[in-house]
């Protein structure tokens, strides 16, 4: 099955943001991922509820909102009313995991916990059961551009098994430094949504960028049917 594609938003050109949603609604992506950053809980700050509204009245796509926040259980209910269709908060940043897990789940969004490089998948097996997705961070957050970390490919393995194990229809997400060519290893790994921002956004031709991503999973379908 190939991968769900969520270009991030915050590789756009915000002088002429319209054109890259347009974009995208065009394209092959399955989602927009947006990531919201508050300069506190990584060292940089993004965009904020008004611009994921922004970007929900021109999206025909869903809105897969990633929150780097501290204390992200303070703005389930207003990220749900600008749009967001999947809300993701990071394992790191939440002391009450469940509780802000089933705030979400209550607001009708799929619910997703993102980990840092060095947080290990195993922290998740008490709470695995009642999440949609898990997103892996490849790149230590807070900024666009960075270097792909290896360890990611062992960490999308673990979290197959442990997803496997556990009967759990989750999706694994990765975020940072996916391309033509990490991408197919992501794939084979295990991972079920590929999110890229600068690959995309700083191509000569962005669709078909996506439509390149997209095609990876559909040449591993194309050689099992053969066989």
């Amino acid at each position: 099955m190939n991968a769900l594609i969520a270009p991030s938003m915050l590789s756009a050109d915000f002088c002429h943001l319209a054109n890259d949603i347009e974009m995208v609604n065009r394209s092959r992506a399955d989602w927009f991922h947006l990531d919201v950053m508050d300069g506190l809980f990584v060292p940089n700050i993004s965009y904020g509820i008004p611009v994921v509204k922004a970007i929900r009245s021109m999206a025909e796509k869903p809105l897969d909102v990633h929150l780097m926040i501290t204390d992200p259980g303070r703005y389930v209910g207003d990220f749900k009313q600008a749009g967001a269709d999947i809300l993701t908060v990071h394992y790191e940043a939440v002391t009450h995991l469940h509780r802000v897990v089933w705030q979400i789940k209550n607001e009708d969004m799929l619910a997703g916990v993102a980990l840092n490089p060095h947080t290990p998948v195993a922290l998740l097996d008490d709470i695995i059961g009642d999440l949609d997705l898990v997103l892996v961070m490849s790149v230590n957050p807070g900024f666009g551009g960075q270097k792909f970390i290896k360890n990611a490919l062992k960490k999308v393995s673990e979290l197959k098994e442990m997803l496997l194990r556990r009967n759990s229809d989750a999706l694994i997400e990765v975020d940072g430094g996916v391309d033509g060519n990490t991408a197919v290893e992501l794939v084979e790994a295990g991972a079920d949504v590929l999110v890229s921002g600068n690959y995309i956004f700083k191509s000569p031709n962005p669709e078909k960028t996506i439509d390149g991503l997209k095609h990876i999973g559909a040449e591993e379908d194309e050689v099992e049917e053969e066989e």
